[in-house]
């Protein structure tokens, strides 16, 4: 019973440990977009806060959080400040899938919980709308939403394509089935496809469409202010540096206790910078186009084939 109780007591440190870690380092990727925009746009960026602004996210982070919070008159007040709190408990919750070997909780059907936290995203941004009461928040919580959804299918199938190929549901097997050649190298399409629907999925450009300036004044957090804001910030980022990690294990199969694992993230992170840099809004009535005409049908078809060659192989005793 004692050593139960430690071993828990172990994986809850380990788990706060990850978070603050996670923490950490979404305050220096918001730090390392605002750099890397500046110098694609020829200009500096931040660099007056400490050294070369190093202590900027951490300003950033006081100012936002001493603020006056809004009430608005006309919102369901307990529900609209539950909605950013659930947002990013749900963003650091899903940490715990990654397949670590330090004694975070390890477990088989990690892909499933992985799923099952990405569905339930989607509530916190549909609640916040609505509880916002304001017309302008409910629209863009409606387009996050359809967005959400229909590019959920496409992350879903391409992951019961490698589920079917691997024969089970948990990220270890990643990692155990990538020590010759990489998946991405096997798929190409399908890592392609997994970025742009990561891309979707934590609304980042093109695909910020929930946060529309131009047609909805800011989106779904309208009505948020100083810590809701930011804590809406907070888990949008979150996602952002765990979508990369998850990309790295499943399509470049590196152990997250090694360095270059590490090295593979960073450079995933930057890509979604670079790409919000580089690329402008998609046009609106191209959005369904691409999740239900473009990725579903390649989705459908990468699984179709790996169906047959796990039957093959099962036909064959390989």
């Amino acid at each position: 019973m004692e050593s139960n109780c430690f071993v828990l007591l172990v994986e809850v440190v380990n788990y706060l440990v990850l978070i603050i870690c996670v923490l950490v380092g979404v305050a220096f990727v918001t730090l390392l977009e605002r750099k890397i925009l500046g110098y694609i746009q020829i200009r500096k960026g931040p660099n007056k806060v400490g050294y070369m602004g190093l202590f900027q996210p951490f300003s950033d982070a006081v100012k936002l959080f001493s603020k006056e919070q809004t009430m608005p008159i006309m919102s369901n007040f307990i529900i609209y400040y539950f909605c950013p709190i659930f947002s990013l408990f749900l963003s650091l919750l899903v940490w715990s899938v990654l397949p670590y070997d330090v004694g975070l909780v390890s477990f088989n059907m990690s892909i499933l919980f992985f799923f099952c936290c990405l569905g339930m995203g989607v509530y916190s941004v549909m609640v916040a709308g609505w509880a916002s009461n304001c017309k302008y928040s409910l629209l863009g919580s409606l387009r996050k939403v359809a967005q959400t959804i229909s590019y959920e299918v496409s992350l879903a199938l391409i992951l019961l394509s490698f589920i079917v190929l691997l024969g089970g549901f948990s990220l270890e097997l990643f990692n155990k089935y990538q020590n010759y050649i990489w998946f991405m190298f096997l798929s190409l399409p399908l890592s392609l496809i997994w970025f742009a629907s990561c891309l979707a999925e934590t609304n980042r450009t093109p695909f910020d469409f929930a946060e529309g300036e131009s047609e909805l004044v800011s989106g779904f957090n309208t009505e948020y202010s100083s810590g809701g804001f930011a804590l809406i910030f907070m888990a949008e980022y979150s996602s952002i540096l765990f979508m990369s990690v998850l990309f790295v294990v499943v399509f470049l199969g590196s152990n997250p206790c090694s360095l270059v694992f590490y090295l593979k993230s960073m450079f995933l992170a930057f890509v979604f910078v670079w790409v919000r840099g580089t690329l402008p809004r998609l046009r609106y009535d191209k959005l369904m186009y691409l999740a239900w005409k473009s990725f579903l049908p390649v989705s459908i078809n990468y699984l179709f084939f790996f169906i047959g060659v796990k039957s093959l192989c099962f036909v064959l005793n390989l």
